[in-house]
């Protein structure tokens, strides 16, 4: 430990990453930062592998301010890699490994990106694009060596581990993070030291986290959700488990071995751990929370996960460009769960905004719309994107006088409670009719045989749009779409149910587990052009 430790606990800016991690390591160096396999990392360890790593990414010819590509699923070297952003001084981006070699192109040369640090196992695909990569200097292999390419963890031997001299503000860019491309190409949402460090304030706040919390990230690190997950942790002294793969069983067998007390997971993943036939086997008594975020809850999948673990759940609202959380359903308004219909409706609110965010619904002229009136999020924060990385069109069209657009259509009760009703494009317009997909999903998923369902409009001679659901069934269920149809229509408005039933075996997800509408639409566009 340093001789004057008040001297060496002042020596990074407040409002920076750079200081959280070197304060970790003088305070609480001994205690367990990271876990990933049966690899164990100290706070003192991971400093010391953040600053090799940052004296080795500046003699790769990075400077401050500058952007490191990352290509990987969760792993060790990944973390190191944020690490060495936020203490470096570097812009991190990391990217989705599921994207098409046409969007990693695209993404890769719109981030600016010099070095690209590849996990060994898409090391080919960028080898396959370096022609068409004229800023990327170099490529750096996580996890395994590659021939012909230098490997992370040479880098971070052969670099000394002494403290840094690299000169940081909270203003200094550190992160950018993409959007999933529901409307486009990905458009990155860029944050700097000072908007991260707020977020984990709020958050810490708004869902507390403790030092002995243990935490699995099972969601992927290029997620906003994931990334702040990580940041919350290691703002608070805490342990990540890091998953390198999306899978229920690990799941539960990593609460049990770990003794993990908090994970963050989309409803999709949720539902399969909830049917999982051999859940009972794994113990699961440390999990104190279990916070489900990116997509909207089905109460009736949310009323089944607290029959099996109790009140553990918290709802987290945000968004890529807003920080992102906007609002929080915390784990004791859950307790509705066992109150009558009418108190049970609370289930499907998103909560009320955290301390320290603004939010608002509005209507298409800007005016702020009464209780029960649909109309779309608005927020404001110090710690929303600062800007989409050079994109002042999209942004200005997105931050208007201070208040980020969500494009997410919600009302809002009496107390503040706000419930969503869908994202804008996913609105379907029948016969003169606005149906929100949701409602729609909120009742197949009371069906007793469903295990999954999403609903979009597809093209109608008659209707214009239709309502279609796509539908999973639970293994060793059978139904038909006419069954679906009529149990729907008993349930809501007419109008409002299932004109057309698909059953599929599977939904399309993106890496976290979400349902990819975007690719249900695609599938039915090129059914109807192959009819035509």
């Amino acid at each position: 430990m340093a001789n004057n430790i008040l001297v060496e606990l002042s020596r990074y800016p407040i409002g920076t990453f750079a200081d959280v991690i070197y304060r970790h390591s003088l305070l609480i160096g001994d205690n367990v930062a990271l876990i990933y396999q049966k690899e164990r990392c100290t706070f003192a360890e991971y400093n010391a592998r953040v600053n090799s790593l940052v004296r080795a990414i500046q003699a790769l010819g990075v400077r401050k301010g500058e952007t490191i590509g990352i290509l990987s699923w969760n792993s060790l070297d990944f973390a190191y890699l944020l690490g060495a952003a936020m203490k470096g001084g570097f812009i991190s981006s990391p990217f989705n490994p599921r994207l098409s070699v046409s969007d990693l192109d695209y993404i890769i040369n719109y981030s600016e990106t010099s070095v690209v640090f590849v996990a060994a196992e898409f090391a080919d695909t960028i080898k396959q694009l370096r022609p068409q990569l004229p800023k990327v200097k170099h490529v750096v292999t996580l996890e395994k060596t590659v021939a012909g390419m230098p490997y992370i963890q040479d880098l971070i031997k052969a670099n000394s581990s002494e403290e840094l001299d690299v000169q940081l503000t909270e203003n200094d860019p550190m992160a950018i993070i993409y959007t999933s491309g529901t409307t486009g190409r990905p458009k990155g949402a860029l944050y700097t030291q000072g908007r991260m460090v707020q977020n984990a304030l709020v958050n810490m706040t708004a869902v507390p986290f403790a030092p002995n919390d243990i935490n699995i990230l099972a969601l992927q690190l290029f997620h906003i959700a994931s990334n702040e997950f990580f940041q919350v942790t290691l703002f608070a002294g805490a342990t990540t488990v890091l998953l390198k793969t999306l899978d229920a069983q690990l799941v539960m067998q990593t609460v049990q071995d770990e003794k993990a007390t908090i994970i963050a997971l989309v409803p999709t993943v949720l539902a399969g751990i909830f049917n999982l036939p051999d859940l009972e086997k794994y113990d699961h008594s440390s999990l104190q929370r279990i916070a489900y975020l990116g997509s909207p809850m089905p109460v009736a999948l949310l009323k089944q996960g607290i029959e099996k673990f109790g009140l553990v759940f918290c709802q987290q609202y945000g968004q890529t460009e807003s920080g992102p959380l906007i609002s929080t359903l915390k784990q004791p308004e859950h307790k509705v769960a066992y109150g009558t219909p009418e108190e049970q409706k609370l289930l499907a609110s998103c909560g009320r905004p955290i301390a320290h965010v603004h939010a608002r619904i509005v209507d298409g002229n800007g005016k702020d719309c009464a209780p029960g009136e649909v109309g779309e999020i608005i927020v404001q924060s110090k710690q929303i994107m600062q800007e989409y990385w050079h994109k002042p069109k999209e942004t200005s069209e997105t931050i208007i006088d201070g208040w980020l657009h969500t494009r997410d259509l919600a009302y809002f009760d009496e107390k503040g409670y706000m419930y969503i009703a869908d994202r804008k494009q996913d609105m379907i317009i029948t016969g003169g009719e606005h149906v929100f997909p949701r409602e729609v999903e909120e009742v197949l998923y009371q069906h007793p045989m469903v295990l999954e369902a999403a609903v979009i409009g597809v093209p109608d001679p008659y209707w214009v749009e239709r309502v279609h659901a796509f539908v999973t069934l639970k293994k060793g269920s059978e139904c038909t779409p006419e069954e679906i149809i009529e149990y729907c229509k008993g349930r809501m408005s007419r109008y409002k149910a299932p004109k057309s039933v698909e059953f599929v075996d599977v939904l399309p997800k993106n890496a976290t587990g979400k349902i990819m509408k975007t690719e249900l639409r695609k599938m039915v566009k090129e059914r109807e052009e192959k009819k035509s």
